[in-house]
């Protein structure tokens, strides 16, 4: 977990609490496909479809006592718009991929303040107006950032001096309109939300929700199997397949039960297929691309998902996942039909070719270290690659780092060779495609200005830069609901260039499980992700 400011939180683990704690207009219930309103009542687009009028839910109450209205709404836009501690910024304005809401920008592209186009028109009425027309505009607000904070509580942008200051509200005095409220976080070990009772909708079941964090594989199936924990996964070094007894239901998920386990309890069994990709990655000037290309030819992920993560996902050779891919499945087999490296084997004589005509050998080979966050299987995986590449040119080395710091390293560009997962907060192509914007992979000036993935691509002089360049740019500039087929065809000329350039190499779609024990009832969540799903229905018997 990094931070509990919705504008400056960028992980999942930060993510799963903050939505027990804010609100944006609308969510995906459950973590289902189905965006659906929330602090919204409904709304209203004008005819030219770029004025979004939101009638807001009346008697809704922060934790703080004071009552939401609309000109919080503005406040906690303009921070996401304005704040320097906003690392969202560009999906409300610049960028017509995203909501891209009228602003005024500065000579530094900067926005103006109050110059953003969020407007509260009473108490109970919002109006936003849009530069460009957004089709995924009610998804886009249901991401975290757009969640909304009491006016005047952080004194980040022009016109307000901040009741608190933002390390304490981004870390231990969070304040929002959900279910549960604060209570306690301690870095890299705990965190802790207790039931809010004035909550404007369906008050906890719970009296709190706790989370132990627990980066070791081992102690975390231990927590689990001691009945610590009500609801946990399973690392896969523990887990056995062969112990799921499942049906598919109507959205393709797995429920049923799981077990008996080395503790003798059958636990249930949720799992769903997830808009996740799970990825090794390169800093683009720190790993030539021979060596980068014969890491490619020798990653056998047929043989990493069923041995190592034991078939607990869907192998990746596209950033994209084939359930969003233009076209449908049939059009996804058709692409990466042409994957340019080896599919079904560890291609051992392409890597070393290309290695040798770049002058590495067994005797003289490049020095690569593998960075992964503290994962017993991400750290298998990095072994099989590092087997594989033995004798070839490439030495690779296997070190592990906490989530966070390994997230500072990236943003540093202090890393080589990494592996990372990344999840769709809203279904939609260019939402994971973004990072891969060249320019925004420009490493020495994020988080601030940029937020793409920890590449320094736009070092490379290639043209699969250019070629990626153009096609995200030519996406941006067409956002109108009728020109599909246009983005579309621009994200799959990204996909080719990150092939080209082997700058990324996909290893799998996750298939999220969790397990429950007997005495807890929860809905089942959805493919948006467990992490969406609010407990405040969830009852425990015991």
């Amino acid at each position: 977990m990094t931070s509990l400011d919705p504008i400056q939180s960028t992980d999942t683990e930060s993510g799963r609490v903050i939505r027990q704690m804010y609100e944006p207009l609308t969510h995906f219930p459950n973590g289902t496909t189905d965006v659906t309103n929330q602090l919204a009542e409904g709304y209203e687009l004008s005819d030219d479809g770029l004025t979004y009028t939101f009638e807001l839910k009346e008697g809704v109450q922060f934790h703080d006592g004071d009552e939401m209205t609309a000109d919080d709404f503005v406040y906690s836009f303009r921070r996401l718009a304005e704040s320097p501690n906003s690392e969202r910024g560009n999906f409300i304005v610049g960028s017509p991929t995203f909501l891209d809401v009228s602003a005024e920008f500065d000579d530094e592209g900067g926005v103006v303040p109050e110059s953003l186009a969020v407007e509260a028109v009473d108490d109970y009425t919002l109006e936003i107006t849009l530069e460009t027309q957004a089709p995924s505009a009610l998804e886009i607000l249901s991401y975290d950032a757009f969640s909304v904070v009491p006016e005047g509580i952080v004194g980040d942008i022009e016109g307000y001096d901040g009741e608190i200051d933002h390390s304490e509200f981004s870390s231990s005095e969070p304040v929002g309109t959900g279910p549960f409220e604060f209570e306690t976080w301690e870095s890299d070990a705990e965190a802790e939300v207790v039931r809010f009772d004035d909550y404007h909708g369906s008050v906890a079941n719970v009296d709190a929700v706790h989370w132990q964090i627990i980066e070791d594989d081992e102690a975390q199936y231990t927590y689990a199997i001691e009945g610590n924990a009500d609801i946990f996964e399973l690392p896969t070094a523990q887990y056995e397949s062969s112990l799921v007894d499942a049906e598919t239901d109507d959205r393709g998920r797995e429920i049923g039960t799981y077990g008996p386990m080395e503790n003798g309890e059958t636990v249930d069994y949720v799992g769903a297929p997830q808009l996740s990709t799970y990825y090794f990655a390169f800093n683009v000037p720190s790993v030539p691309r021979p060596v980068r290309q014969a890491v490619a030819y020798v990653m056998n992920r047929e043989t990493l998902i069923q041995t190592l993560f034991e078939g607990r996902g869907q192998e990746a050779y596209t950033f994209t996942p084939s359930a969003m891919w233009p076209g449908g499945n049939d059009a996804y087999e058709d692409f990466i039909a042409d994957y340019p490296y080896s599919r079904d084997e560890a291609d051992r004589e392409s890597a070393r070719e290309v290695l040798e005509e770049a002058g590495y050998t067994e005797d003289d080979p490049y020095e690569l270290t593998l960075t992964t966050y503290e994962s017993d299987v991400f750290q298998e995986a990095g072994r099989e690659l590092r087997d594989q590449l033995s004798g070839l040119g490439v030495e690779l080395s296997l070190e592990q780092s906490p989530f966070a710091t390994l997230q500072e390293r990236g943003e540093s560009g202090d890393l080589e060779f990494y592996s990372l997962g990344w999840t769709w907060s809203w279904p939609d192509l260019g939402y994971g495609l973004f990072g891969f914007e060249p320019e925004n992979t420009d490493t020495s000036v994020m988080p601030e200005e940029t937020n793409g993935y920890y590449l320094d691509w736009h070092q490379a002089d290639t043209d699969a830069v250019e070629k990626a360049q153009s096609a995200w740019e030519r996406a941006s500039s067409n956002p109108d609901p009728e020109d599909d087929d246009l983005r579309n065809e621009a994200y799959i000329e990204m996909e080719e260039a990150v092939w080209d350039d082997a700058v990324c190499l996909p290893l799998y779609h996750e298939l999220m499980e969790l397990f429950y024990y007997d005495h807890v009832d929860i809905e089942p969540f959805g493919a948006m992700g467990e992490y969406f799903q609010v407990y405040n229905d969830v009852t425990l018997d015991e």
